[in-house]
């Protein structure tokens, strides 16, 4: 096995142990949302959410970089500032949309629905990003077997959403909820690739993609909760629950910063896929904590299982994909059209694509303000936790205990993987 070889092999080890982390961590951030059952605004829980994620994303690349790095990076590649922003504004609709999704239809159901955005992923990294250009036929094969099994579970999961229990009235609506959201978020990958292949890092992406997330769920409250006096209204009464919600959009950042290194490294066909195992980890939740299949009968108990074990396969089948040397020389290309089009250097670009840093040697050391970025991030949490209480909701507490330390050990594996190769580049 050539050099070459071995650090393509090693960088897709690593994309799957990052989105294999992401999942984890994107099911886990989805559990607050069930408070949506207790009568809480989908709008006001999106934008508690996002006041968490915006915190995040601003707080873990500061600890993880140094603000002073992001912004040296952003100075370097200022045409994906505005592409960032525009990620981050499909994201808002999109997870406004789950909100609802889980509302009408719950979170076992919804979680597989919205994750066939994985399809539009594949499709948009064959079509803008030459990603399985000169690929073999085996490769084709898992791709598009696996394309086909998450299509097939999507189908049992939207036909199980039909059988009683609940808010059936409202499953249509809930089912397009969130086939809607897998088509947002599917196209949010584009600006995400493009970022990746004109080197930035992804910590500089998600701090700017944070700004778009932000005013977006803003507008969308201020818009549909009827003015700001009602959104103030609305926000009150849910104060007890807001440090959950905040807390939920922070983990998020967690899972969406694993899937965006996943994206780097083995691309947004494979990368996505992969993350998808979230619906997983959706799963688990709304049935060992949250007991979300108790009111199915047995048919569409089984429909259920079987559509996201399906899924999962279909994930699995394209994520285990990996390109060979044929396809690496037309995403070759593809960085090469970046470079003439921004004027970048593209030795530098391929350093960043190999897990390499070069902007590490080009900026200052760490300035006074991250300690007061990171300290306020904390102080919110902590005012926040001091006006909240239990969700009125019935857990299985021994289940949810069990989730989070699964999803603490993915962190601590993956997070030291990338580190140990990257140092987060």
């Amino acid at each position: 096995m050539t050099s070459s070889q071995t650090t393509t092999r090693g960088l897709h080890a690593l994309g799957v142990a990052c989105g294999l982390a992401a999942g984890a961590w994107l099911g886990a951030a989805e559990a607050p949302t069930k408070l949506v059952s207790l009568g809480l605004s989908p709008f006001v829980i999106s934008l508690a959410m996002v006041a968490g994620v915006f915190s995040a994303r601003w707080t873990l690349p500061t600890v993880m970089k140094g603000s002073g790095y992001v912004f040296h990076d952003l100075r370097q590649k200022p045409h994906l500032i505005v592409w960032a922003v525009l990620a981050g504004a499909l994201w808002a609709v999109a997870n406004t949309l789950t909100v609802f999704a889980i509302r009408d239809v719950g979170l076992s159901i919804a979680f597989p629905l919205w994750n066939t955005n994985s399809l539009v992923g594949v499709f948009w990294g064959w079509f803008f990003f030459r990603e399985l250009r000169g690929a073999g036929a085996a490769t084709w094969a898992k791709v598009l077997g696996g394309a086909t099994a998450i299509v097939a579970g999507a189908i049992l999961l939207g036909l199980a959403s039909s059988h009683g229990g609940g808010e059936s009235h409202r499953s249509g609506a809930g089912v397009l909820a969130a086939l809607g959201a897998g088509m947002l978020w599917g196209t949010m990958y584009v600006p995400y690739r493009k970022a990746y292949l004109s080197g930035m890092n992804p910590l500089s992406f998600v701090t700017i993609f944070t700004v778009g997330e932000l005013i977006t769920v803003s507008v969308l409250a201020w818009v549909f909760q009827g003015g700001v006096s009602a959104l103030a209204d609305e926000l009150t009464l849910a104060r007890p629950a807001l440090f959950w919600l905040f807390l939920g959009g922070f983990c998020w950042v967690i899972g969406d910063l694993f899937q965006q290194y996943a994206t780097k490294y083995i691309g947004i066909g494979r990368g996505i896929p992969l993350s998808n195992t979230n619906q997983l980890w959706g799963l688990a939740w709304g049935v060992l904590v949250f007991g979300e299949l108790a009111h199915l009968e047995g048919a569409a108990r089984v429909s259920v299982v079987v559509g996201s074990l399906v899924m999962i396969a279909g994930a699995v089948a394209i994520s285990s994909a990996v390109a060979p040397s044929e396809e690496l020389s037309h995403c070759v290309a593809a960085m090469e059209r970046e470079c003439r089009r921004y004027g970048l250097d593209r030795q530098q670009l391929e350093s960043a694509l190999r897990g390499e840093d070069p902007l590490n040697a080009e900026v200052a050391a760490r300035r006074w303000w991250d300690a007061l970025i990171v300290t306020m991030a904390v102080g919110v949490f902590g005012w926040l936790a001091t006006g909240t209480a239990r969700p009125p909701l019935v857990m299985n507490l021994a289940w949810a205990s069990a989730l989070l330390v699964a999803t603490l050990l993915l962190l601590l594996g993956a997070g030291w993987l990338l580190w140990r190769r990257t140092r987060f580049s």
